[in-house]
């Protein structure tokens, strides 16, 4: 009888839906929308598991940190759902592996190839490494090691590891996320602070307890406006400032980079090749083609110098039209899509015929032009292809990794951004007191 109802309540504690393990409702929500693809219905209409991911990381940032417009540290309920959220979407790289010949190390430093016997007669155990070949050998597993014990045949052995890319850029932009997100924790007691537009209190005004920055014409209404003390903020505050604006901006570059080099590695899809220009020319205009035809030493900051290029806006429209082109040439040419460092180097040591080639010259004419662009844009905004890359893309590693940095790289040029509205609104109030002090 009360074993009868032990078994009663335990049945109703586990159908009571009040208690929920949400860790468990969160992989079975992110196991859904990943097999689903965004589509709800179930119809496979959806987007395959690469982009999924992608978006999904995407739409997280934005949940996380889109409405925040301020320097100070994240609340704790977002930041525990921005780690638990992030490691459930990166999980899957754990598991992403590639093979590599096995390698030991003699004592003088020599590495050698390891060969290993295999017999099939593993007593229901399979390996924990993956045979190329079948022979007859016979070895004793032990835990996840592997002792020849008698042999007739030596066959190489391939060990599985954790993917190249994901192995030396998914630490790295763990670490930069760290150093961001202690970045926003150090702005918690400061001497600068922040008021709604529209909401200075009379109060604060007659008592002169503060001063902010007038708002600049492209400001937005909603983003709220630093404000700082009457005399200013003090030097010691000053640079600090400096100092996490400055490692901002280096962690900055470097998603800028490491986002960069995924999608350099990103195969360009076909349905961007397709649609490119018939020819190059038609894609940049007259003007601009004649200067790149030039049979001068081409430079393409002179070219740039005389575009005139005064926002990021006309300079993302050029990199569009000079990326098309660039893989038009290069199409003509008969070239790949994309060079390795070793081919790069090959072709710029060796002197060959199909150097001269017209098309060949205007693609590396328009590949330094963008290069170029870029260094003087280095904001600039995803470019059609980038942006075609990304939703064609069906690596998962990559996905991961593209997103990752890229979401990295924005919060990064928003702390920048904010720092600068702080010493943006601090300069006007010295020069103000400068003013003032003349006067008087």
């Amino acid at each position: 009888m009360e074993q009868q109802q032990f078994e009663f309540f335990a049945n109703e504690k586990l159908e009571d839906p009040e208690i929920v393990d949400p860790e468990l409702e969160l992989m079975k929500d992110r196991f859904a929308k990943l097999l689903l693809g965004e589509d709800m219905s179930g119809g496979g209409k959806g987007v395959n598991t690469a982009v999924t991911i992608s978006n999904s990381i995407t739409n997280l940032y934005a949940t996380v940190f889109g409405h925040n417009h301020k320097l100070e540290p994240l609340p704790k309920e977002k930041k525990a759902m921005w780690r638990r959220e992030m490691d459930c979407l990166l999980s899957v790289c754990d598991y992403m592996v590639e093979t590599q010949s096995s390698l030991q190390v003699l004592q003088d430093g020599t590495p050698i190839e390891v060969t290993l016997l295999v017999n099939y007669a593993f007593s229901g155990k399979k390996p924990f490494f993956r045979v190329i070949a079948s022979m007859h050998i016979e070895v004793q597993v032990i835990s996840t090691k592997v002792r020849v014990m008698r042999s007739s045949n030596f066959i190489q052995v391939m060990m599985t590891q954790t993917r190249s890319d994901i192995c030396v850029n998914l630490p790295a932009l763990q670490k930069l996320e760290a150093m961001l997100i202690e970045i926003l924790d150090n702005f918690q007691d400061t001497e600068f602070w922040y008021e709604e537009q529209g909401s200075r209190s009379s109060k604060s005004v007659s008592s002169g307890s503060f001063t902010r920055i007038e708002l600049r014409k492209e400001e937005k209404w909603w983003v709220p406006v630093p404000c700082v003390p009457p005399g200013g903020l003090s030097e010691e505050s000053r640079k600090n400032l400096r100092h996490k604006r400055d490692c901002a901006n280096q962690i900055h570059k470097a998603a800028m980079s490491i986002n960069s080099s995924i999608l350099s590695e990103m195969e360009i899809p076909d349905s961007y090749m397709t649609t490119l220009p018939k020819s190059g020319r038609s894609s940049l205009g007259d003007s601009i083609y004649k200067q790149m035809y030039v049979p001068e030493n081409f430079s393409p900051d002179y070219l740039l110098d005389c575009l005139n290029i005064t926002s990021e806006h006309e300079a993302l429209e050029l990199a569009d039209k000079v990326e098309a082109s660039m893989y038009t040439w290069r199409r003509k040419a008969g070239l790949g899509h994309s060079k390795s460092s070793w081919d790069l180097v090959k072709d710029f040591m060796s002197e060959t015929d199909n150097r001269s080639d017209k098309n060949t010259v205007l693609a590396e004419r328009a590949e330094s032009l963008l290069f170029c662009l870029k260094q003087r844009f280095p904001k600039l905004s995803q470019t059609s292809l980038d942006i075609c890359k990304i939703q064609c893309n069906q690596d998962m590693g990559k996905a991961a990794l593209e997103s990752y940095s890229r979401i990295l790289e924005g919060l990064a040029f928003n702390i920048v951004s904010w720092i600068e509205d702080v010493f943006s609104t601090d300069r006007s109030i010295n020069h103000e007191t400068t003013n003032i002090n003349k006067s008087n």
